[in-house]
């Protein structure tokens, strides 16, 4: 009998299914990792879960940069979900991967894959970090990392030369206080900002902010946009965050964070929108206040950095906060471990609001 791999699959919407598929076999340039352990990313692949996500509606033409309706360029079944996984090699035969090694990389919940080092994203985790938290250093960490980054273009164009230019010594507020917006809050507080402030409706969200030592607002009690511009002054009519990271895919977040700012103040947007956007009224703050919406999508550094600043640095930059908060985030952010079987159901609960996760990783052959 062949061996076979094990492999998340959506099948349709409201359909998860764990199924195997044969495992293909070691080439000259290839190697071969067995999974450890898969973060689950609950915005992207719950949008595929519940038919939301518009690449099942739409194509995107790279060359254009526009969405073409009518044709899906993904569709069901759904075989490559997720991005944050851990692995090792366990054979190897091109220069440069040696077996034994366990690395970050980005193919999807599966209990095996074979890599192709030309082609796949590997990043080699140091002995000294937790392997559990390696999830983060291939993709997650970099989203944050360079949310930070595009913060700091705004203030410096092209001449960043750390993460802490863009919020050093400056007010931060970060709506969503998810995966996202929590490792961004961290990363802002390791490279100086005064303050940091997390916005998210989410009692349990709040929660593990507050556990990670932040203030934490619930942006439908007490206003937390006249509050904090209470609180931040900067000279008389300026008043409000000098930077805001957008780190929720709801539409009303992207208001909130509107009215967090200063004026002429930068929204850092971090967040994925699989619906539409009619919350946002761009008559008031962002007109009458001369606000910017800057998209930090991972697919692209700041135009003009990218002599400085590549995904390969962003990875050692989260390496780098994984080292220094890594304690607290196995603690507080990855809240829940649990067996590659019990997938499925998981996405149903999460869909149907029955069951709340900050992070959940999927395990493979008893790993703790």
């Amino acid at each position: 009998m062949p061996d076979v791999d094990r492999v998340l699959v959506i099948e349709g919407p409201g359909q998860a299914a764990l199924r195997t598929e044969p495992t293909p076999p070691l080439t000259d340039g290839s190697f071969r990792v067995h999974t450890l352990y898969s973060g689950l990313s609950a915005g992207t692949e719950l949008s595929f879960f519940k038919g939301t996500n518009p690449f099942l509606s739409a194509r995107l033409d790279g060359e254009l940069g526009l969405f073409r309706r009518g044709q899906g360029q993904t569709g069901y079944p759904v075989r490559k979900l997720g991005y944050m996984e851990v692995a090792t090699v366990t054979a190897s035969r091109c220069a440069g991967i040696t077996e034994g090694v366990t690395v970050a990389m980005t193919y999807g919940h599966r209990s095996g894959y074979r890599g192709d080092p030309l082609a796949d994203r590997v990043v080699p985790l140091p002995p000294d970090l937790d392997p559990v938290l390696g999830i983060y250093v291939a993709h997650m960490g970099p989203i944050c990392a360079n949310g930070l980054l595009h913060a700091a273009a705004e203030l410096h164009g092209t001449d960043v030369r750390g993460l802490a230019d863009g919020v050093r010594g400056r007010r931060v507020a970060v709506t969503g206080a998810g995966v996202v917006g929590l490792l961004t809050a961290l990363f802002a507080r390791r490279h100086g900002a005064a303050e940091v402030v997390l916005v998210d409706p989410t009692a349990q969200r709040r929660a593990g902010a507050t556990a990670f030592g932040f203030e934490a607002l619930h942006p439908d009690v007490d206003d937390p946009a006249v509050a904090l511009k209470h609180r931040w002054r900067h000279a008389p009519g300026d008043r409000g965050a000098d930077v805001v990271f957008q780190c929720r895919g709801r539409p009303a977040s992207l208001a909130l964070a509107l009215r967090l700012l200063r004026p002429q103040g930068t929204v850092i947007d971090l967040a994925f929108y699989p619906a539409g956007a009619d919350d946002i009224r761009l008559g008031e703050e962002f007109h009458h206040n001369g606000l910017t919406v800057r998209c930090a999508q991972i697919g692209r550094v700041p135009r003009g950095t990218a002599h400085l600043w590549d995904r390969e640095r962003l990875s050692a930059e989260t390496i780098d906060l994984l080292r220094a908060d890594g304690a607290a985030i196995a603690t507080h952010l990855v809240t829940d471990l649990m067996p590659i079987e019990e997938a499925p159901a998981l996405f149903t609960d999460l869909a149907n609001h029955g069951r709340h996760v900050q992070q959940a990783v999927f395990t493979f052959d008893g790993a703790r």
